[in-house]
């Protein structure tokens, strides 16, 4: 709210932005309180998956840039998934010296256990909307991500400290 009660059009989008992403770190809260994890878990099998669905190598290197963690930070979140049977360390088949983080079989069931209903409450909504605003939704999202990711000069890169 601006002055005497009138909502900022540019600044409400900026606070549903805000609300969604609070609502899904809810969710995330929640399962991973359900499955004995770590919430910062359950964003590391997000980041796994979704190198996977890009093609990327998911190494411990990428795991760490994604969520922001330093090396001992990053083994701490690898060897915990790994105790819980949800991430496989696998040697690459291109280059044996590489090691590549898998997703196992039965984290991802988990996951579309808990999340499914969700996602599919969400493509409801989607399928509400025609193909220019959902191009529109698209944009701005990725535009969002983009600039939720610029760093201001001068300004510690994520992980550094921690």
């Amino acid at each position: 709210m601006v002055g005497g009660g009138v909502v900022d059009d540019n600044l409400e989008l900026v606070h549903l932005l805000r609300a969604v992403s609070v609502e899904f770190g809810l969710h995330q809260a929640e399962f991973a309180a359900h499955h004995g994890m770590h919430p910062t878990d359950v964003r590391a099998l997000i980041c796994l998956l979704d190198a996977e669905r890009a093609g990327e190598a998911a190494t411990a290197g990428l795991l760490g840039a994604r969520l922001g963690l330093n090396s001992a930070g990053t083994t701490a979140v690898i060897d915990r998934l790994e105790r819980l049977g949800h991430v496989a360390r696998v040697r690459d088949g291109a280059d044996r010296r590489r090691v590549l983080l898998r997703v196992e079989p039965e984290a991802v069931r988990l996951g579309r256990a808990f999340f499914g209903p969700l996602i599919d409450r969400l493509l409801a909504v989607q399928g509400t909307l025609d193909p220019t605003e959902r191009e529109a939704v698209r944009r701005f999202l990725t535009a969002a991500r983009a600039a939720l990711g610029e760093q201001e000069p001068g300004e510690p890169k994520r992980g550094e400290g921690q």
